[in-house]
């Protein structure tokens, strides 16, 4: 473990060096930062340091710069996360209670995101595996036809058409409605198909052709739309930090248009856990020179979905993960009253 003092120093070579752009040496520090020693003791701190890596010299006469696992044990060590300024958070609030439904939540989220990190911003779509069914309504559009129409919890609509065997009449279309909804409402999507299996035979044989076509369209529209959907923004942000990737930023470019890799980026949603993957951490090497800092959000502890972003590992981390978390605390928020 290191010394107190030590991570001091540590801490003070990341600020510096996430400011400036430059490496650090043993005099900046001394005469940035109040650390009580004489500038030999910094030197001999930062010998210590590099010699179990948590910095590297990138060429002869120069200063330190953090390397992957000096920043891992900033991260790990940081006393709190940089809080946004009141300003910032009346313009979440405003930004986002702005928004139409849920792909204009979504769709804000990562512009938002963007802006507040200057970073690349991802916003997954809440899962449906994840949802509960808010709603479910049977609309006649002509005597065989009907739409379905899908409402979550986390505000998602999902329509179908449905071309019945036989005339559905109102009065039956309303009791279909209504026993429907008093099975599935407020149950998970993956409950949906046994608490609907013997509905049919609760109605006149004359309508369970068409009950049986309804139910059909409706696991056929919980399967599919379980594909996860993902939304980005500010990618043109990565070219401010040229200089932050070893050659190009083309490896990076080509990795964040994979969506298999920016889902496991992100990582599974299964609470509001912050996550934090910095540098050969991320297991796609086109990534290798970027960090990651993830989030679940949702209505009370339970994540439908993650948000995130990506930049280089030169990050202001106090400050981007106080933006991640705020941001999707309100966009939990958005969803509970939507």
């Amino acid at each position: 473990m290191l010394s107190e003092r030590r991570l001091e120093v540590l801490r003070a070579i990341v600020q510096d060096y996430v400011g400036t752009e430059e490496p650090v040496g043993s005099k900046a520090l001394t005469q940035r930062h109040k650390l009580g020693v004489s500038p030999a003791t910094v030197r001999n701190d930062m010998a210590a340091l590099e010699d179990e890596g948590f910095i590297a010299q990138p060429h002869t006469s120069a200063g330190r710069i953090p390397t992957d696992k000096g920043y891992r044990l900033f991260v790990d060590r940081l006393a709190g996360v940089k809080p946004l300024s009141t300003p910032e958070r009346r313009a979440i609030h405003s930004f986002l209670d702005e928004a139409l439904d849920l792909d204009d939540v979504v769709a804000r989220t990562v512009r938002l995101l963007a802006q507040l990190t200057r970073q690349v911003a991802v916003v997954q779509y809440p899962s449906l595996t994840r949802s509960t069914v808010r709603h479910v309504e049977l609309l006649a559009l002509v005597p065989a036809r009907l739409m379905l129409v899908l409402i979550t919890d986390t505000g998602r609509v999902e329509q179908r058409m449905i071309d019945c065997p036989a005339p559905f009449g109102e009065a039956s279309l309303a009791d279909l409605r209504a026993r429907l909804n008093s099975r599935v409402v407020g149950r998970r999507f993956a409950d949906v198909p046994q608490l609907v299996q013997d509905l049919p035979e609760s109605f006149d044989t004359d309508d369970r052709g068409t009950v049986s076509t309804v139910l059909s369209s409706l696991l056929e529209t919980l399967v599919e739309e379980t594909e996860e959907r993902l939304m980005i923004g500010g990618t043109a942000n990565l070219t401010r930090f040229g200089h932050d990737f070893p050659l190009t930023i083309r490896p990076v470019l080509e990795a964040l248009e994979e969506q298999v890799v920016l889902l496991k980026l992100l990582g599974e949603a299964t609470d509001s856990t912050m996550t934090v993957r910095i540098g050969h951490e991320n297991a796609h090497e086109g990534l290798s020179s970027t960090s990651v800092v993830a989030v679940g959000y949702g209505s009370g502890d339970e994540a439908v979905a993650k948000l995130g972003v990506v930049g280089p590992t030169r990050m202001d981390y106090p400050g981007t993960m106080g933006a991640v978390r705020a941001v999707a605390r309100y966009v939990g928020q958005i969803l509970a009253e939507s």
